[in-house]
């Protein structure tokens, strides 16, 4: 599920007065940042050195928006919120990618000129949640994605709508919502006359008011509405809706623009109005719907029992006298610790100890404003004369549709055969046939919540292709059955973990897709779909969250969702445990990060921490817990985002006790006794920023790694620091990176010099402690990636990117090099043994081909050069040769395991017991037996062992 969204812009007062607004990055700064990042992809010494996709694929991803061909609707491309851009031609039984060469794979809409197969992608999502990233503007592509063009608007950040005029492709109409978290003047509508050479701004309101949907006259080009949404983001605070959201409507193709939402139009105004989407049928029906966040009349009916409000004001004698069993049932019904029974908390209130008003504080979190005070949610509204006046389609509240985040849908649809049968989604998606007098779900088991994008067949009435947090679906029977179609690699993930197991096993919380383990083996293929056996397995609903795995046993798992809802689970057993601490009658309740930060003590796996806005530490397991600090942040802030909340948390592997702890408000802490003091190491630090991740070495005692990202102020800058005095004092080793807000970093587990990065928008390896950073995206196209783990005894990085799920990439040969060496050398390393098969070359039957063996293997050059690699007997006999045309830095082969006739002969000659025959490939292989592979480059040669088995 998604966070709260607040209900008046009055929350906000007095918050900009406490925190410095950071100043957000510049278009032209970001555009750049690109261009900088693929001069790095090419000069980067681990550019040859591959990372491998290993999915999961079966949950999929979030899914913004479609483009159907109407011609021939088994081809289309789908677009994911920060997965890329996929195409199909057989109906979603395959995808491929088509974006991966682009600068962003984060995407609000497309549009496709079906006539000439030209493709437009607005980029930057618009559903306005914690993961929706910032694109660069629009991109062009007129060869199915092999190239694509910048177009403009560097500074949109985030666009909603792309129409092309279909008489005239270079007339494009677009919607941009702009900035998620700070004010900006490129927002509103663009146009072009002239396919995107020139862009005319020609409709704003506002700074802080974009244009989140823009629908047109299917028979008339000329005849737009644009919706206005007014809004205001921040990390503590969402204002959703203001007085400045309306619709517009346009005449002339979008060159000139009125506001229709007046107050004689019948449509919802003022400061409770969110977000709106659109549809039109023909010249004079219309739909909108709207997310009003205008608060609902009380319920008339007296609530039943003792109610959190009572308290507020209640005396100590009034409170002696309340019913003991009603008292007993506000507590049970609240969730109040066990412990607080109706006789003990009488007690404590007779004593001083608390006050009655505790008893109401005690549910009073960041969220409780809203939920206390319920909005009237999604609303329908029909025009018949064009958009000069609306009215509702319901009598009823459309409960369950938004909940409390309307901002993360609003679409409406209608059939264009059928100007009665429209289609709304939020959490579910319902159907309407008589106009949205009433609605019914046509939700299924195989059909994920929270949905994004419909498209419905103007040829086929009951045909739809629906886009939601899940992936694809589609219905040939108006939603009455789906089926599934998610084969793209596009899962969103927030952390990974792995554990010891062999072959060992990789964990990660996803958004909205819960927590799911799977062998790091995996190889994405449609062969479970007969077994019934898919790889990865769910162990967690909701927002999947961090993980932790005890190095004991990895069947004991800690993970959760949301807002610090923890678990330990057994997977033996299936037990499941909740562990959150719950805080002290008499005190607020902590403060819990979306993503919450855990941490199993690598001194005793007994010993769990969890991070609120204090920090917390068990000693058995989550059972039972300590506060081991105060307040660490700055103290929270009013608004309906839990905020002041602690991120990161790291414990040295040389000390017990030595704990750093990062807020998400800018504040760094360190203790050196297991929290009996506590002091602030940030002092000097950029303020207000989100700390993103800490690491204490495992290299040094004293030294500790520290990553900040200012993603919340749309401050792109990468801010990466290291300090070699627990703190004392820091360095910013940010050097040669890109602008992309940085999210994780880790230390090589063997080599104190090689350190790795995530940001949002790739992987980045230093070899220097970060004095430089190289690029390292082989395979990964520019996408945030969110967690970095390292599997210490395979010695493999495993990426866990928020797009495009996992990958892992063998960095043994990264580990073992030394920069001095590096400067005058070459080496080579492959796989130490290989297990001989009689399968080499043959096949089971002759419809099969043949099976190809590979050796891996992995060498540094100096210099560029053309590369020979020779295979050799131990004696020292050649029996293959290969060229290899090689870059500076890290490259990578594979052998085949052939060997030459005339090797094949020598070695029978030699060897008595040796009978080498051609396999079916005609090729001869190596037979068992030990042997080198030696690398000749530029004059230099090395050599490394491996043996066949």
């Amino acid at each position: 599920m998604k966070q709260t969204t607040t209900l008046f812009s009055i929350f906000l007062l007095g918050i900009s007065s406490v925190f410095a607004q950071q100043p957000a990055t510049s278009g032209a700064d970001l555009k750049s940042a690109f261009t900088k990042k693929q001069d790095l992809n090419n000069s980067s010494i681990v550019k040859n050195l591959p990372l491998q996709n290993i999915g999961p694929t079966v949950m999929s991803g979030r899914v913004t928006d479609f483009d159907i061909n109407p011609q021939n609707p088994i081809e289309f491309y789908v677009a994911y919120a920060s997965g890329g851009l996929w195409y199909t031609n057989n109906n979603g039984t395959s995808f491929s990618p088509v974006m991966d060469n682009s600068p962003t794979q984060n995407i609000g809409d497309i549009a496709v000129d079906w006539n000439t197969g030209t493709i437009w992608v607005g980029t930057g999502e618009v559903n306005a949640s914690r993961s929706s990233y910032a694109g660069i503007g629009l991109l062009k592509s007129e060869d199915k994605g092999e190239n694509w063009e910048f177009m403009g608007l560097p500074d949109s950040h985030h666009i909603s709508r792309i129409l092309i005029n279909p008489e005239n492709p270079s007339e494009i109409v677009v919607g941009v919502t702009g900035h998620l978290y700070s004010e900006n003047a490129e927002r509103g509508i663009f146009k072009t006359t002239d396919g995107g050479k020139n862009w005319t701004k020609t409709l704003f309101i506002n700074a802080s008011t974009g244009i989140i949907d823009v629908a047109v006259n299917p028979d008339n080009f000329s005849e737009m509405y644009a919706a206005a949404w007014d809004k205001d983001r921040k990390a503590w605070n969402f204002v959703e809706s203001g007085e400045n959201s309306g619709i517009y409507k346009s005449t002339d193709a979008g060159t000139n623009w009125k506001l229709i939402s007046t107050k004689q139009s019948g449509f919802p105004q003022g400061e409770g109005v969110g977000r709106i989407g659109m549809v039109v049928f023909d010249a004079n029906t219309v739909y909108a719907i709207v997310d009003n966040q205008n608060r609902r009349e009380k319920d008339k009916k007296e609530p039943k029992g003792l109610q959190k409000d009572e308290f507020k004001k209640m005396n100590k004698n009034a409170f002696a006298k309340l019913d003991d069993k009603e008292l007993e049932e506000y507590l049970r019904s609240n969730n109040f610790q066990d412990k607080y029974t109706a006789e003990k908390v009488k007690t404590m209130v007779k004593n001083d100890e608390i006050t009655p008003n505790d008893l109401a504080i005690y549910l009073e979190d960041a969220n409780s404003m809203l939920f206390d005070t319920p909005v009237i949610g999604a609303e329908v509204y029909r025009s018949d004369d064009a958009g000069k006046t609306w009215k509702k389609t319901h009598d009823e509240f459309l409960d369950d549709v938004y909940y409390s985040y309307g901002y993360y849908f609003g679409m409406v649809h209608v059939d264009p055969q059928d100007k009665e049968a429209i289609y709304i989604y939020g959490v579910p998606i319902l159907k309407s046939k008589d106009g949205g007098k009433t609605f019914e779900s046509i939700d299924a088991a195989n059909v994920h919540a929270d949905h994004h994008a419909l498209w419905i067949n103007p040829n086929q009435s009951g045909h739809l292709i629906n886009g939601n947090d899940g992936g694809i679906n589609i219905s040939y029977d108006d939603g009455e059955n789906w089926i599934k179609n998610n084969s793209p690699s596009v899962g969103q993930f927030y952390s990974v973990n792995v554990d010891n197991e062999k072959p060992y096993n990789v964990y990660g919380g996803l958004q909205d897709n819960g927590v799911w383990v799977g062998p790091h083996t995996n190889e994405e293929s449609s062969r479970w779909a007969a077994s019934g056996q898919y790889n990865y397995e769910s162990i967690m609903g909701g927002d999947g969250m961090q993980v932790e795995i005890d190095s004991r046993n990895s069947n004991i798992v800690y993970t959760g969702f949301q807002f610090g809802n923890y678990f330990r689970i057994n997977r033996e057993t299936e037990e499941q445990e909740f562990i959150t601490p719950k805080h002290e009658l008499g005190e607020s309740p902590y403060r819990f990060n979306w993503q919450t930060p855990i941490l199993l003590s690598s001194h005793n796996q007994d010993i769990l921490y969890m991070g609120g806005n204090k920090l917390m530490r068990s000693m058995d397991q989550g059972d039972t817990w300590d506060m081991i600090s105060e307040d660490l942040t700055q103290g929270g802030k009013k608004g309906d985002v839990a905020y002041g909340t602690l991120t990161t948390i790291s414990e040295s592997p040389f000390q017990f006790g030595l704990i750093y702890t990062g807020s998400d408000d800018g504040l760094i802490h360190v203790t050196e006794n297991g929290g009996g003091t506590w002091t602030n190491i940030s002092t000097t630090m950029p303020k207000d920023l989100w700390v993103s991740r800490l690491i204490a070495s495992e290299h040094a005692k004293n030294r500790v790694y520290a990553t900040l990202n200012g993603y919340r102020w749309d401050d792109f800058k990468p801010y990466v620091y290291v300090s070699e005095d627990m703190g004392k004092t820091w360095k910013s080793i940010a050097s040669n990176l890109p602008l992309s807000p940085v999210n994780v970093i880790r230390e090589d587990a063997k080599n104190e010099n090689i350190l790795y990065l995530g940001t949002d928008n790739g992987v980045y390896v230093s070899l220097d402690k970060g004095g430089k950073w190289q690029a390292f995206n082989t395979n990964i196209p520019n996408v945030a990636v969110h967690d970095l783990r390292i599997q210490k005894e395979a010695e493999d990085l495993v990426v866990g990117t928020h797009g495009r799920s996992l990958y892992i990439a063998d960095i043994a040969a990264i580990s073992n090099m030394d920069m001095e060496k590096m400067k005058s050398a070459v080496s080579i390393s492959s796989a130490e043994s290989v297990r001989f098969s009689s399968r080499w070359g043959n096949s089971y039957n002759k419809w099969m081909d043949p099976y190809q063996p590979e050796l891996p293997f992995t060498f540094y050059a100096d210099k560029a050069g053309n590369a020979t690699i020779k295979i050799k007997t131990e004696g020292g006999a050649e029996l293959q040769q290969m060229e290899i045309e090689a870059d500076k830095g890290f490259n990578t082969g594979n052998y085949d395991l052939s060997i030459t006739e005339g090797a094949a002969e020598k070695l029978d000659k030699s060897d008595e017991k040796t009978a080498l025959e051609k396999a079916a490939d005609e090729k001869y292989y190596i037979p068992k037996g030990k042997y080198m592979l030696e690398l000749n480059l530029n004059g230099k040669k090395a050599e490394t062992a491996f043996e066949v088995k």
